[in-house]
């Protein structure tokens, strides 16, 4: 029989309760085609070590201010999805946890404490931050054992719009992550209230499946995943791996029956995303139990949008209103106007709306899935719209990042690159085999950089999967004058070219954000030399 070139799958333990799987479309694999720069430095001697005294004498130089302490605790827990109750993992005991808030030029000392039956960590999306602060296990710090807790502390330089989750294994598609809000101790905007928004996709304990089955059931149904002498992807541990306790992987599906072809998007390239999740939430809430923002007519309002799903891109609109996008990935940009939005993974955007009377759907659509997330704006009286309410701003401008430009004070200068290191993006959905460059990720494998330089990174995506690439402690600069950024989309079959300045020494990560693409080996990781 052929073998299907495509599917969504749904988790282990849903395959197995019945609900069966779902297929997207294709995927193949490109040439393995070695950085421009030359093939990745493996001498660890030759770099910045995450606590060389070039991190330290960095950090001084943002002059980290008053402490803001903060204490985190990282849990099994029950968690109330709006009707429906399921255990999962969090910060706390709600969904997102609770959003950490800060004033840009202060200094962040909290306290992580791992109630979890396996190691954690937290890595500060987005920020440029001290590089043993990162959170990345096995590179920038040990592993946050079970019982055990971590002190992270760190200047904050920039404002904007942040989140936080695990860098460890697949934990971040469980209940793990929290809004980091950096304030502008000179805000330039005028609004009159502000509304955090998370978009999320959601497996975890329903009928048993856990992100880990879901891994599970991709990798080994899709011809298995080599994980080489170290039982897991670099730092990343997998050892303790749940699903022999939550979950039991489906078996590979025997006839095309299983599948059903169509998951795709239009403005993702082709196919949309891997799994089919059965829940998809805005703050941690169905669409049959939406949270509800209160406003005035009138009033003039922020909504910080975090992206902090696993597999899923979301389009997003408010009904009744036009969006103005001020910030995206934290930095300001010339404000421009649409009617929607379309979020990856790990992306946020800034947007200023002025709120109209009655009651009014905020929709994500999980992009190129057919399901939606929701929740309501309220100003006046009226019946609220029911779950399945699709605003027609849906189908009107969509707008994407390469669209924006940089605000004029943050805009990079014009400059060519001192060093350009091509990252083709290759793998496929059959032997589920994402990798950088061909090669699966291993710590110890490193692309240089000096500090000063100005950093091309061109990512050739030749696959036929879309990967939204996030770099860690930097920024980029998507083409001249374009949106500064640390996680863009890179269709597939497409090349996208970003620039940074090299002024944050230490290793840093590189990896889609699609969390079973990272975690399958499509990371990498860029280090400074001495």
């Amino acid at each position: 029989m052929t073998q299907p070139t495509r599917r969504t799958v749904l988790g282990a333990g849903l395959a197995v309760a019945g609900t069966g799987l779902l297929t997207a479309c294709s995927g193949s694999m490109g040439g393995m085609n070695h950085s421009s720069a030359g093939d990745a430095v493996s001498s660890a001697e030759n770099y910045v070590t995450p606590d060389g005294k070039e991190v330290t004498a960095t950090e001084a130089l943002r002059k980290p201010g008053p402490e803001r302490k903060v204490k985190l605790t990282a849990v099994e827990t029950p968690l109330d999805l709006g009707g429906r109750t399921v255990r999962s993992w969090a910060f706390g005991d709600r969904l997102p946890g609770q959003e950490v808030r800060i004033t840009a030029g202060d200094t962040l000392a909290l306290t992580l404490a791992n109630n979890l039956p396996e190691a954690t960590s937290i890595h500060w999306h987005g920020l440029a931050m001290r590089n043993d602060m990162d959170g990345v296990p096995g590179l920038t710090q040990r592993p946050v054992k079970a019982g055990a807790s971590f002190d992270y502390r760190f200047a904050v330089p920039h404002p904007g719009t942040y989140w936080f989750h695990p860098h460890s294994g697949v934990q971040q598609d469980r209940g793990l992550y929290a809004p980091l809000i950096v304030e502008d101790p000179k805000e330039p905007l005028k609004y009159d209230k502000e509304w955090v928004i998370v978009l999320d996709d959601w497996v975890d304990g329903v009928d048993g499946s856990t992100p880990d089955a879901v891994l599970a059931e991709l990798s080994n149904g899709m011809g298995g995943m080599d994980m080489g002498d170290s039982g897991g992807m670099g730092g990343h541990d997998m050892s303790n791996m749940s699903m022999s306790t939550t979950a039991t992987p489906a078996p590979k599906p025997s006839s095309p029956s299983r599948m059903m072809m169509g998951a795709t998007s239009d403005l993702l390239g082709g196919d949309a995303g891997d799994v089919a999740y059965p829940h998809y939430l805005i703050n941690g809430r169905t669409p049959e139990d939406p949270q509800t923002f209160q406003a005035k007519p009138g009033d003039r309002l922020r909504l910080r949008i975090i992206n902090a799903g696993g597999d899923t891109a979301f389009r997003i609109a408010l009904g009744g209103h036009k969006l103005t996008v001020t910030h995206t990935d934290g930095f300001p940009v010339e404000q421009t106007e649409a009617d929607a939005l379309l979020v990856g993974m790990g992306e946020r955007y800034d947007v200023l709306v002025t709120a109209g009377d009655g009651v009014f759907p905020l929709t994500a659509l999980a992009e190129g899935k057919n399901r939606t997330a929701l929740a309501l704006l309220r100003t006046g009286g009226g019946a609220a719209p029911q779950a399945s309410v699709r605003p027609k701003e849906l189908d009107a401008k969509v707008l994407q990042a390469g669209q924006l430009r940089a605000a004029e004070s943050v805009r990079l200068d014009s400059r060519r690159p001192d060093r350009t290191i091509e990252l083709k993006l290759t793998g496929t959905m059959e032997k589920y085999d994402w990798a950088i460059n061909g090669k699966k990720y291993d710590p110890a494998q490193r692309y240089p950089v000096r500090s000063r330089e100005r950093v091309r990174l061109s990512f050739v995506n030749g696959t036929k999967m879309w990967h939204p690439m996030h770099l860690h402690g930097h920024t980029f600069a998507l083409g001249n004058g374009g949106a500064r950024k640390d996680t863009a989309i890179v269709l597939p079959g497409k090349t996208l070219d970003v620039d940074f300045d090299a002024d944050n020494p230490g290793l840093w990560m590189i990896h889609c954000h699609n969390v079973y693409h990272a975690e399958s080996g499509m990371m990498t990781a860029l280090g400074y030399l001495r």
